[in-house]
């Protein structure tokens, strides 16, 4: 296992790809925009024609991209995977997509003897940097252990967490508290700079405290500096807790919180910030407030 063809080198893709290289591997990229092919290639990586011409020489193919229809896409469509994998081989999907899809793909892939693992990260553009990932694995476990090298080359935590879906469900999980701890980050910056004490002040005292999180400790500070860049799109986070409201919804389970602030992310769109940094949801609180935070 020590080639790998890795698909989608964006936000997230292109520094776990790097990563993967560092850690020795000889890795095939494939991507629809050229200049993160190139880098890559300056650092020792080849590239592919197609997915197809990708799943040829290799055994293992990770994708990492935005939702199900781009991954049905280099699986299935023209020149797809499908049309040059290897049986046997195993397909890691680290995008995060509806449980139920990954679950329809998985088993359209084992009709040509192809293995999956779902496995979503956490951490951002930071972890994805620093190998310091969070990856929650999906799949058989003897699968899992075959990868597990693979993986601790792009994260520090990494569980097997069930079966097919179970590594996307549990993402949804994780996203559900972002958004939440989130919406409480930027109400506390709404009032604690309304009320006039120091913002920076109040952000170095509660970050010590039961309040800390990491949206705090990393987002909070870009808020201050009106830095709204992605490390994580609000598109995406959008696309993350609709499917955690879709499967909210067939587990009869109540998640108020989490719709109010997808309703929240509506106004940020609005606002035409959707491929900014999920921390703009400042913005809806400070249209809300008419107020903007300040240093």
């Amino acid at each position: 296992m020590h080639k790998i063809g890795f698909i989608g080198l964006g936000l997230m893709g292109k520094p776990m790809a790097i990563n993967l290289i560092k850690a020795g591997y000889s890795v095939i990229v494939y991507n629809r925009s050229k200049p993160a092919i190139d880098e890559l290639i300056s650092m020792g990586a080849s590239s592919a024609k197609s997915p197809k011409d990708l799943a040829q020489q290799v055994n293992v193919i990770i994708s990492i991209l935005p939702d199900a229809p781009d991954t049905k896409k280099v699986l299935f469509g023209k020149n797809g995977v499908i049309e040059g994998i290897n049986p046997n081989s195993i397909f890691v999907d680290m995008s995060t997509i509806s449980p139920i899809q990954t679950k329809l793909i998985g088993n359209k892939l084992l009709e040509k003897h192809v293995l999956m693992l779902d496995a979503p990260v956490s951490g951002g553009d930071i972890g994805a940097k620093a190998g310091t990932l969070a990856i929650m694995v999906g799949g058989k476990k003897e699968d899992f252990k075959k990868c597990l090298p693979i993986f601790s080359a792009m994260g520090k935590t990494i569980i097997h967490v069930g079966n097919s879906g179970s590594g996307q469900l549990t993402k949804l999980c994780n996203q559900v508290v972002i958004a939440g701890t989130l919406s409480g980050v930027c109400e506390a910056l709404v009032l604690g700079s309304k009320s006039g004490v120091n913002i920076e002040k109040i952000l170095e005292v509660i970050s010590s405290g039961a309040a800390s999180s990491w949206q705090l400790s990393n987002l909070a500070p870009k808020i201050i500096d009106r830095d709204f860049e992605p490390g994580f799109k609000v598109s995406h986070l959008m696309k993350d807790l609709k499917y955690a409201l879709e499967t909210g919804e067939e587990l009869n389970i109540a998640m108020p919180t989490t719709s109010l602030v997808n309703q929240l992310y509506n106004s940020v769109l609005a606002e035409k910030m959707g491929e900014k940094g999920i921390q703009s949801l400042i913005v809806s609180l400070e249209k809300l407030s008419k107020f903007t935070v300040k240093k």
